[in-house]
């Protein structure tokens, strides 16, 4: 209620990067002042219950809710994340050298649409800032995924030196690492998706990942994918993926598609989120389940703004969500409204766990 009706009406009159800023800042602020996160706590946390836990990847998340990367790019603000609800917190995108993005304005709202579309093109401080931001950390409340990424001007051949550069450098502080693959707004990324490029992307990251773990156990690693792929070209990707040995996938980043939008924003460049990504998204999801045979932890990510949104996505076969652009639209709150709407939906349809209901469209 505070968010709706004094906080969106000020933040939506403000330039959206702009906003984004303030908040980012904000949150920091909350995080590092005494008494701070145990306010956000008061105002917006969630109790942990038993039931909507879940063990993945061999992890232990407190709630099924996360947020995605993009939010808070450089690891600044993780503590009062952590204090509003999420069962994990995803950081970054971050490259390996800090690069400024691309040229503003780049992030538009589409209020009509419950929508946003940025072309940011991984703005970030870089690897060695954001590990000295991740280890002001006295620990984390909730697991920390970061989301990496290579530099704009590294060509695709050596985009492995990148990857594995931020593994190098962030993996004391990270819970688990996501490769971006899939963001519109760094010329070329997308064709890591396809064929030699992801196995010899993937088989890299795995082996750094080994021998960063140097004989202990390996910390995960989730690959985003785009939501514009063919069935072909998602079947294709998921058996390579499954090959790989990394641990799951994230199911979706942004779209191109600019269908049924109505705003006039909707012919900016760039990658699409929120609202019109629902269905979209979801289709992902239970297509990547099928096809693995629910073998493969798969995280749904696109257009989640209700309990049932974040549902569908679980019975489709995610065994965890994650949201950004609902946050935009509804407020700190909606992480703990989406976890009380999962309990009482599984509840409903006979469920004693979450778990149980992960894929449970495609499996009865």
């Amino acid at each position: 209620m505070l968010y709706q009706k004094c906080l969106k009406p000020i933040f939506f009159r403000m330039d959206a990067e702009n906003a984004h800023h303030f908040v980012i800042h904000t949150m920091k602020w909350a995080g590092a002042v005494p008494g701070g996160t145990g306010l956000l706590r008061a105002m917006w946390g969630v109790p942990r219950v038993p039931e909507l836990e879940m063990n993945v990847a061999g992890l232990t998340f407190p709630g099924p809710v996360g947020l995605a990367a993009g939010l808070d790019k450089n690891g600044v603000a993780v503590d009062a994340f952590s204090s509003v609800g999420f069962g994990f917190v995803e950081v970054g995108t971050v490259t390996p050298q800090p690069q400024p993005g691309n040229d503003k304005p780049r992030l538009f709202r589409l209020p009509p649409d419950e929508a946003l579309i940025n072309r940011m093109g991984f703005n970030n401080v870089g690897a060695d800032e954001m590990e000295r931001n991740l280890s002001k950390l006295t620990r984390h409340r909730v697991p920390v995924g970061v989301n990496i990424g290579k530099n704009k001007w590294t060509p695709n051949e050596r985009a492995e030196d990148d990857y594995r550069a931020c593994i190098r450098k962030l993996h004391k502080h990270a819970d688990f690492f996501v490769v971006n693959i899939s963001s519109p707004n760094t010329p070329d990324l997308r064709n890591l998706q396809h064929g030699e490029e992801l196995r010899g992307l993937l088989a890299a990251v795995t082996d750094e990942l080994a021998k960063q773990a140097n004989g202990g156990t390996r910390k995960p690693v989730f690959v985003k994918i785009a939501p514009d792929l063919s069935d072909a070209e998602l079947e294709y990707m998921a058996d390579t993926i499954a090959a790989s040995g990394v641990s799951g996938i994230i199911a979706t980043n942004t779209t191109l598609s600019r269908e049924g939008l109505t705003h006039g924003n909707r012919a900016e460049a760039g990658g699409l989120s929120g609202r019109p990504l629902t269905e979209r998204s979801t289709q992902v999801v239970r297509r990547l389940y099928r096809t693995t045979g629910g073998r493969l932890p798969i995280i749904g990510c696109g257009g989640i703004f209700t309990a049932e949104d974040a549902y569908a996505k679980i019975r489709a076969g995610a065994s965890l969500v994650e949201i950004y652009t609902s946050l935009i639209y509804k407020g700190p709150g909606i992480a703990g409204h989406i976890q009380r709407g999962l309990l009482a939906a599984m509840r409903r349809d006979g469920f004693t766990h979450l778990s149980q209901a992960v894929g449970a469209d495609i499996t009865s």
